[in-house]
């Protein structure tokens, strides 16, 4: 496991478009969140100890936020060659014992990460209605211990976004297990 920061992707960069398989059995792409008013695509995978104490948090998110509009999608796109545990039959068995509410698509070439400049899992990308990059970091300020969280980063800037108003300027790169790159 190395440590990585998220490259803090430059705020207001439109969303690239991808098409990518999830354990759903569907292929995804950016239109199939269109009419959302804000979108969250997550790079994560089932390895990393990072992602994995958040993922609880990520799926009450999604669970409280996608009824009031937000779109959102899991990206794994771990070479699952040098991992794996990500590879994409453990993914479905992950998604399915967690009852995962939004996607979790399988980015197998790589491209979706490399285009949206994701470096670490998790890395969320935050979107506007426009499909601009509003949020960039942290889920919150203590990844260890949630019940120590006195910042929620993320829930705050959906929040702001679901309610028309931009987020916080003081964004907090996210940090976790390097992506496994081919």
């Amino acid at each position: 496991m190395s440590l990585t920061y998220s490259t803090m992707s430059r705020l207001g960069m439109k969303a690239p478009d991808f098409q990518l398989m999830a354990t759903d059995g569907k292929t995804w792409s950016l239109a199939d969140f269109a009419g959302h008013p804000t979108l969250l695509v997550v790079f994560t995978c089932n390895h990393c100890p990072y992602a994995r104490a958040v993922e609880e948090r990520l799926i009450r998110i999604g669970r409280d936020y996608i009824p009031k509009g937000l779109a959102m999608a899991a990206i794994n796109s771990n070479d699952a060659a040098v991992v794996p545990e990500d590879s994409f039959d453990n993914m479905r068995l992950r998604a399915r014992e967690k009852g995962f509410p939004y996607p979790y698509c399988r980015d197998e070439t790589q491209q979706t990460a490399h285009a949206y400049g994701a470096a670490c899992t998790p890395d969320p990308f935050l979107f506007d209605a426009g499909r601009k990059l509003v949020y960039r970091g942290r889920v919150d300020d203590n990844w260890q211990h949630p019940e120590k969280v006195s910042r929620s980063d993320l829930r705050e800037a959906i929040e702001a976004v679901l309610a028309g108003r931009p987020p916080r300027g003081d964004q907090m790169a996210s940090m976790g297990c390097n992506i496994k790159w081919k």
